[in-house]
């Protein structure tokens, strides 16, 4: 039995890149930083930062390049994946995550998840102009 499944929170570490492959398909790619807080041998805390690399593909990728940018909190869920390639005679790989699906997250004390689903369903609202009172002058 095998299972590749992802579920990751962080911040995106660069504003999301959107281009098309050669089928059409959109696909959006970002980086993300995931930081990690745990207590050292020494008793001191410690922080770490995982860097990982992301791609998007499809409408859901399309939303993530208009909805983030570099610094936003996202969630997401997908898999691992491998591309290997050889250039100049060397190896190389990289390993990144394909994301299959995400959902806002906000900042505030309580992490409150928004659906992605509604948001990319929801029609813009209108805005109305709001009042403004003017300043009232000095008597002198």
């Amino acid at each position: 039995m095998n299972m590749n499944k992802v579920l990751l929170i962080g911040y995106m570490t660069r504003n999301p890149e959107l281009r098309y492959i050669p089928s059409g398909t959109p696909v959006v790619n970002f980086g993300l930083g995931i930081n990690r807080t745990y207590v050292g041998q020494d008793g001191e805390q410690k922080k770490e930062v995982c860097f990982v690399e992301v791609n998007m593909f499809g409408k859901r990728g399309i939303a993530i390049e208009k909805h983030f940018v570099k610094g936003s909190p996202i969630f997401i869920e997908g898999r691992l994946q491998l591309n290997q390639w050889t250039a100049d005679g060397e190896k190389h790989s990289v390993l990144r995550v394909v994301a299959e699906d995400f959902q806002f997250v906000s900042t505030k004390k309580t992490e409150n998840v928004v659906d992605a689903d509604k948001v990319m369903e929801e029609k813009p609202k209108a805005t109305k102009a709001k009042k403004v009172k003017k300043p009232e002058l000095a008597q002198v």
